[in-house]
């Protein structure tokens, strides 16, 4: 198994199942604790980003559709190799495509705009060749724990996401093997 089928089991078992969390903010359809509907996450698919969807009724064939729409693809991932594609992916489920697409960037050393395209693969192409992948993929974790580590929530969640990009690595390699 590799490319996205790998990667969505990876992320869903970094997830878990349905939470209604008040505190977290995620869970809120306005994207704040206490603010709009609390309708949780599940999947790793929150309220926050989905304020419309039925969050407890959400089935994993629903949960898998939408990574590969919407996480997946707008980061490019069939286009990285398939470690860094774990490691991006990821992030786009767990901290946004944006935030996902410009720590790769910023990663790479090209102009960080949030979007990947053909500028964007073409610099992870030479840096994969100039350097060694696992180069490339301990830089791009170590941006990703400075960012995560800064959030406010991280004082609550940083034991939990911590536990989670150590683990990463070790899922990334099982997509070379």
């Amino acid at each position: 198994m590799s490319g996205f089928p790998f990667a969505f089991a990876s992320v869903i078992g970094n997830e878990g199942g349905f939470t209604t969390d008040p505190s977290d903010p995620g869970n809120w359809t306005g994207g704040a604790s206490g603010r709009g509907i609390l309708r949780g996450t599940k999947f790793g698919i929150s309220a926050a980003a989905f304020p419309t969807l039925d969050i407890g009724s959400l089935t994993l064939d629903q949960a898998r559709a939408i990574y590969r729409l919407r996480y997946w693809a707008p980061v490019c991932a069939e286009s990285m190799p398939p470690p860094l594609a774990l490691l991006v992916f990821d992030a786009a489920v767990n901290s946004g495509v944006r935030r996902a697409a410009l720590l790769v960037q910023e990663t790479v050393g090209v102009v960080a705009d949030g979007l990947i395209g053909p500028a964007s693969l073409a610099a992870i192409e030479r840096r994969v060749a100039q350097a060694d992948l696992e180069w490339l993929c301990a830089e791009f974790l170590a941006r990703r724990l400075l960012f995560m580590a800064g959030l406010a929530e991280w004082r609550r969640f940083g034991p939990g996401w911590a536990r989670r990009l150590c683990r990463l690595p070790f899922q990334a390699m099982r997509t070379a093997a």
